[in-house]
């Protein structure tokens, strides 16, 4: 059993190496351990700095793509090097390198495909009140998109089996913890989560500027993750809000109309009859979106067997 801990890096060399020696160089049931970074165009050290602590492999960008681009990056080489579990982590030392082992058991003892790592958000210091708020709700949204129980949506601190990451697929440049578990509750895949420990901060986050704009961008990841794995009910609850504007409009209408000043109020009854076909016409395009959608699992599937041939090809 091969596990391989990759580390999306940039600019990470001050906190490489605490990072690396913090990582587990055994656990009961692995058979053989190695580590990637994902060098996402750092311009410092870090290349250097890795290949001087002994990691087994590095990917390098010539310019910064972002953490979801690395990330996919990673697990594809990951898989190609013959990787039985993968292991995401950060190089700053945020997560708590002995948990590894929590995070792979439930795969080694065949419970799970994919595990989260759940941090003690309430209990994190360094944490503002506002941000542990988010958080919560984040997660909450994110459970709601995906048809899961997963308590910490945005935690990059997890393992995937080597069949759960051939089927893993990020279309957004931003990040990939929200969309890859959206995809995963979509495709039925078997998840959990463990509880993790987190060290003190060693540098603020690098993913975005404030919580406004953290909130912005999750946002748009969970939205668009939702109209791409579930189109009709996304597109059908947008529609049957519309349609039912309309109709409020339309009973106003003839509130007025039956009490004879009806003639006062025709623009009610223009914008009831525009809502209406708005609203009838969004459910049009969701039912056009799911088609496209059974598609797109096509296409998934494809890719699958695919890469599946690609990688146990090459690795194996």
């Amino acid at each position: 059993m091969k596990l391989i801990i990759q580390i999306p890096c940039y600019n990470e060399e001050d906190t490489l190496a605490v990072t690396y020696t913090d990582l587990p160089k055994q656990i009961d049931g692995i058979g053989e351990i190695e580590y990637l970074i994902i060098n996402d165009g750092s311009r410092d050290k870090t290349v250097e700095i890795a290949r001087k602590l002994g990691f087994h492999h590095i990917i390098s960008f010539k310019q910064n793509k972002g953490l979801a681009k690395g990330f996919i990056a990673g697990i594809d080489a990951c898989l190609h090097l013959g990787a039985d579990i993968i292991v995401n982590t950060d190089a700053d030392n945020q997560y708590c390198g002995a948990d590894i082992e929590k995070l792979v058991r439930p795969i080694l003892d065949g419970k799970a495909d994919i595990v989260i790592g759940e941090r003690p958000i309430d209990e994190t210091k360094h944490f503002s009140w506002l941000k542990k708020k988010f958080q919560h709700i984040g997660s909450w949204v994110v459970r709601l998109a995906s048809g899961t129980k997963v308590p910490d949506a945005p935690s990059g601190f997890r393992a995937y089996s080597r069949e759960a990451a051939l089927r893993l697929n990020v279309v957004n440049e931003y990040t990939y913890t929200l969309e890859t578990i959206i995809q995963a509750g979509h495709n039925k895949v078997a998840m959990t989560s463990v509880p993790i420990r987190t060290n003190p901060e060693t540098r603020e986050s690098r993913l975005f500027k404030n919580m406004w704009a953290y909130m912005r961008r999750s946002a748009s990841v969970i939205i668009r993750a939702f109209m791409m794995y579930k189109p009709l009910r996304f597109f059908s609850m947008c529609g049957m809000i519309i349609f039912l504007l309309g109709i409020a409009l339309g009973v106003r209408f003839l509130f007025y109309y039956f009490g004879g000043s009806g003639e006062g109020h025709v623009q009610s009854l223009i914008l009831a009859a525009v809502l209406m076909l708005m609203g009838v016409q969004t459910i049009i395009v969701g039912l056009q979106a799911d088609i496209i959608a059974a598609n797109r699992k096509i296409l998934e599937d494809i890719q699958y067997r695919v890469r599946k041939i690609e990688c146990n090809g090459r690795g194996r």
